[in-house]
């Protein structure tokens, strides 16, 4: 365990991205605490605001996000440059994702339930980084050994194969099956084979005149979501916090 940890973690090729990981994860994790204490009202925290305008935290994370990132290219990766680099950079995607909701909505939704989007980013970002510390390699190539990786053919057709299996995933609605089996290539399989989601392009265009497979797709999402939705939203709300409860609307209101 230890050698392993040592050959894919710590070794010095690893290591900005590790020092990124370590604080995107750090940077989220205090600035849910921060925005928890000021929502409730505790501690000497408060909005920034100038001028009468909320400076969300997304701004000086796209800053950091710009400087590391810039700073990551300019220097070199093995030294204290590359390694500040990456920090910043790690911070300020942090910041940047934590209100990746209010950013694709184009509105304050951090504590509503589209909100919960932040948080489901966030950990998908750090469980793929956290893949390619451990050694994966995007699109199978890790899963090949070093003479087919000297065989351009071979490797070219593994990539291919993975991507295309990733592709025909996302097609049938399962987007985080094919992030994922971008790096691991046996759940890319797994999604490309099974079931498209409903309402997904790919259960559109094949499964219009197949009412058995319709039915199928449809009581396996059904039976997928009230599995696991209710957990899924707990995790949430424990590394995020609750949202606000949807208000009441009388009937024949929108």
């Amino acid at each position: 365990m230890g050698h392993w940890w040592v050959r894919n973690i710590v070794e010095p090729g690893k290591l900005p991205l590790l020092l990124a990981l370590a604080a995107f994860v750090l940077t989220f994790v205090v600035t849910r605490v921060i925005t928890r204490l000021i929502r409730a009202g505790r501690g000497p925290f408060g909005d920034v605001r100038a001028g009468g305008l909320h400076i969300h935290h997304v701004v000086p994370g796209v800053v950091l996000t710009v400087v590391g990132g810039f700073g990551a290219v300019a220097s070199d990766r093995h030294g204290v440059g590359g390694i500040v680099s990456a920090v910043l950079f790690g911070m300020g995607a942090g910041l940047v994702l934590d209100e990746f909701a209010l950013i694709v909505h184009l509105d304050d939704v951090y504590w509503t339930e589209e909100g919960r989007k932040s948080v489901e980013v966030v950990v998908l970002t750090a469980a793929l980084v956290g893949l390619l510390l451990a050694g994966f390699v995007p699109f199978g190539v890790n899963d090949l050994s070093r003479q087919e990786l000297a065989d351009r053919g071979t490797a070219i057709s593994n990539i291919v194969a993975n991507f295309l299996l990733s592709l025909v995933a996302l097609h049938k609605g399962k987007a985080r099956t094919a992030l994922f089996g971008v790096i691991v290539p046996l759940v890319a399989l797994v999604g490309a084979v099974r079931l498209a989601r409903p309402g997904s392009p790919w259960a559109r265009r094949f499964y219009g005149r197949r009412p058995r497979a319709r039915a199928r797709a449809a009581l396996r999402a059904y039976r997928h979501d009230r599995r696991w939705a209710r957990p899924s939203r707990a995790v949430q709300d424990w590394i995020g916090g609750k949202p606000d409860p949807r208000p009441a609307r009388l009937p024949g209101h929108r």
